[in-house]
């Protein structure tokens, strides 16, 4: 339980890219990790993918050879309170209507007969989901077609988090797990129809998304995940993009130039798509003056 609640938190962060992994050689490529300097100083920022499959261990050796450099592993969230009973139960909560409302109140019958009939053929009734809100919904169903490609192993964020706790090393975190959820919460409440009637059609070609997704974050393929994920956010859904992606990179940016002005040398693990794109994290610190090297 503890596992497939935490790991159903972490996709809320990315709902995206869990929508969008080819089996493909890391050893001779370039990965999504990255090498920020400015004088003697740096970090590494390194992009995650929030769920795995077994056969995806071990991570490309890049991500190894910097972790045994670093003295700290900054995640984005408290992955231990994640993991506590008490606040999942808040996270299940804050994403579910109150009231007796229910998500067929937000959405047109259209809308509503596609989401029975996949519910349906994946053997879940209706009533199991209808008092979650929209950004819950879309994750269970996204989870589902992960186990089906058997995407059910940890994903980077985790792995790192419980070999920092093995060795000792200090964890930190870039926002805590309430600021997430509040935002989390909100996802999709404003185009509830819209936002389940698209999550619907994009997971009818999930296996094929969801393999470039990977195959670019291993390869290092920073326009390639533009391209799948951050594009059609910025299109179809501005405020989801603004609240998930622009206003947390933001946010960090300060933190990061704080820890990059440090002696001591952490590695940064962020979801994926907060380093692709016009408004990436790695994007703001080259304006800044950084140095960014693909490691």
């Amino acid at each position: 339980m503890k596992t497939k609640l935490s790991g159903l938190f972490c996709t809320f962060i990315s709902v995206f890219i869990i929508l969008i992994s080819a089996i493909s050689d890391p050893i001779y490529a370039k990965t999504s990790l990255w090498k920020v300097t400015k004088g003697d100083d740096y970090l590494y920022i390194g992009g995650t993918i929030h769920m795995l499959s077994k056969s995806d261990y071990p991570l490309p050796p890049e991500y190894e050879n910097s972790y045994k450099d670093v003295k700290a592993i900054i995640l984005e969230t408290d992955m231990q309170k994640m993991q506590d009973l008490d606040f999942q139960m808040k996270m299940i909560d804050m994403m579910s209507y109150k009231n007796g409302e229910k998500i067929q109140d937000h959405i047109n019958q259209e809308t509503l007969k596609s989401l029975e009939a996949y519910l349906s053929d994946n053997g879940i009734p209706l009533f199991t989901v209808q008092k979650f809100k929209p950004g819950m919904i879309v994750t269970m169903l996204s989870v589902i077609e992960l186990q089906k490609l058997g995407i059910v192993a940890e994903g980077v964020d985790n792995f790192f988090n419980d070999k920092a706790l093995e060795d000792n090393k200090k964890l930190g975190k870039l926002e805590t797990v309430e600021q997430q959820l509040s935002f989390l919460s909100a996802m999709g409440e404003k185009n509830t129809d819209e936002f389940i009637k698209y999550s619907l059609r994009d997971l009818k070609d999930f296996q094929t998304v969801f393999t470039s997704m990977k195959d670019a974050w291993l390869n290092g393929d920073m326009d390639k995940l533009a391209e799948i994920g951050i594009k059609p956010m910025m299109k179809e859904f501005p405020d989801t993009y603004k609240s998930l992606i622009t206003n947390r990179n933001n946010a960090w940016i300060p933190k990061i130039e704080a820890m990059i002005n440090t002696k001591e040398i952490e590695m940064i693990l962020v979801g994926a798509l907060h380093l692709a794109g016009p408004d990436s994290v790695l994007t703001q610190l080259k304006a800044r003056g950084y140095d960014v090297q693909q490691y």
